[in-house]
């Protein structure tokens, strides 16, 4: 293995990771739309906070997407065949949830915007919950032939540990959005947002003690990297830890960060369990895809590692410009206005 696959490996996980951190709140907070508020002010103001920079947080997965074509393509073919419909509903996700960003903001109050709001909070529960299915399925291992074909059955797909993957990951999701609204909100709807994260980080706890063991038993990673597995989870485990007591502190940045991290050591943890493989294939180890023969040719990785290295300062910049510019906190309006004290 080059220098250069092992950097393109490492470089897709953390595209995924900027994706989860920061899309990871976006549907949180559209899962909150309809959970968290009380009122079509409150699901405004909600909505609002993410306003400026969902349609940009989305651009971390096309970005990883776009890597992992040109730097795995056999990895790519692998994973976006065999896991065609699920990807497809995951894409059904995020375009009911881009259209209604516009919709509900050309709509009256009333049964009409309503709809929209509802696609918003569905389309924002079907991505990360459909991607948590991917993912740990994906780290059982799938049947997966010699030439690299995924011929899979539903309970490939669907099964107890996928399905706690995938609730986990909502959840974490759902969490990482109510820090983020307590930290960018004010009035009602802020304090609302921590005790429905002060109730739902116990929830949180019992699925990571069930994710864990599920770990243990139906992958080999703590066979194959017991220590970076051991360490990972303990890491994941005591950022949840500190988003918590952040939370009841009322300590809203740290919070946020913390449930962030989390999210970011999942994806770590997958990583890592994965390597040197792409793709773990159920029929026998001689079947999977490795990081070796998934890629491309030297050169293709030379050429686009130059090529990122030159334009990854600018999109970082950009970003954080962004989030600089929209920091300040969204206002209820009438809660700004003197009502509802």
């Amino acid at each position: 293995m080059s220098n250069l696959q092992l950097l393109w490996y490492v470089l897709i996980g953390v595209l995924f990771s900027g994706f989860f951190f920061l899309e990871g709140f976006d549907f949180g907070v559209g899962m909150a739309v309809q959970t968290l508020t009380h009122d079509d002010h409150e699901k405004d103001q909600v909505v609002e906070s993410i306003g400026p920079v969902w349609d940009g947080n989305e651009v971390w997965l096309l970005t990883a997407g776009g890597a992992m074509f040109a730097s795995f393509p056999y990895w790519y073919a692998s994973l976006f065949s065999g896991y065609y419909l699920i990807l497809f509903i995951i894409l059904v996700g995020l375009i009911i949830r881009g259209v209604s960003f516009e919709f509900r903001h050309r709509m009256p109050e009333g049964p009409k915007r309503n709809i929209w709001n509802w696609t918003l909070t569905i389309g924002s529960f079907l991505v990360p919950f459909f991607f948590g299915v991917l993912f740990i399925s994906m780290i059982q291992g799938m049947p997966i032939d010699e030439a690299g074909n995924m011929s899979a059955g539903f309970t490939d797909y669907i099964n107890l540990f996928s399905l706690v993957g995938g609730v986990a990951l909502t959840l974490l999701c759902y969490l990482h959005g109510l820090n983020y609204i307590a930290l960018k909100t004010d009035g009602p709807v802020r304090e609302r947002a921590k005790n429905y994260a002060e109730f739902l980080y116990w929830i949180l706890y019992v699925g990571l003690v069930v994710f864990a063991v599920l770990l243990y038993f139906k992958t080999d990673f703590f066979e194959l990297h017991f220590m970076t597995t051991l360490l990972l989870l303990v890491g994941i485990v005591g950022l949840t830890v500190i988003a918590n007591i952040s939370v009841f502190k009322k300590k809203e940045m740290l919070a946020f960060v913390a449930s962030g991290l989390t999210l970011v050591l999942l994806v770590a943890l997958l990583f890592s369990g994965l390597f040197p493989r792409v793709m773990i294939s159920s029929l026998g180890s001689a079947n999977d895809l490795l990081i070796e023969s998934a890629s491309s040719s030297p050169y293709t990785l030379k050429i686009m590692s130059w090529i990122s290295l030159t334009i990854l300062p600018f999109v970082l910049g950009y970003t954080a410009w962004t989030y600089y510019v929209f920091r300040k906190r969204i206002t209820h309006p009438l809660h700004a206005a003197g009502y509802g004290e």
